[in-house]
């Protein structure tokens, strides 16, 4: 294991603020800080369904990257001179959505979750995804954003479909 923090709580955020490096204090509702909590929140989502058992393994390599790139994402919006996305991650995410619906029926309705758990995790990793999809767009309005980051998540929530 790496190296494990001393002190894991530092009393700083008490007064609502948190950091973004270099002493940017900044309040909590910042959207930087909203969107790397969503990414963080559909992250852990995406490892709820890889713990489900029988998982084919292009399918578990598949979230293992996706779970990667949330931090990329957010490495990517700490530092802007970084960049991990770009067109073959987005259009990865295609093939695999190509490559998993070669093998599906056509859907006729919308699908309601909750048939089995790892249908409702999905379903919930899909969520999550648009939000931080909406959170993102939201900060490229205040800011320079890759937008292949934003394509990423976009293709991304339609994968989890």
């Amino acid at each position: 294991m790496g190296n494990r923090l001393t002190k894991i709580f530092t009393k700083k955020g008490d007064d609502g603020t948190t950091d973004l490096g270099g002493n940017n204090r900044v309040e909590k509702f910042d959207s930087q800080i909203i969107v790397y909590g969503e990414l963080d929140e559909l992250s852990a989502a995406i490892g709820l369904i890889t713990c489900q058992e029988n998982i084919p393994p292009d399918i578990q390599d598949f979230l293992q990257s996706a779970q990667q790139e949330m931090f990329n994402i957010a490495g990517e919006l700490s530092a802007p001179e970084f960049q991990s996305l770009d067109e073959k991650k987005v259009v990865a995410v295609e093939d695999f959505i190509d490559q998993i619906n070669e093998n599906l029926p056509a859907l006729k309705e919308f699908v309601v979750p909750g048939e089995e758990i790892r249908s409702a995790q999905t379903h919930m990793a899909r969520a999550i995804c648009r939000r931080a999809e909406r959170s993102l767009v939201k900060l490229s309005k205040e800011r320079d954003v890759n937008s292949f980051a934003l394509k990423y998540l976009n293709r991304l929530s339609d994968a989890f479909l």
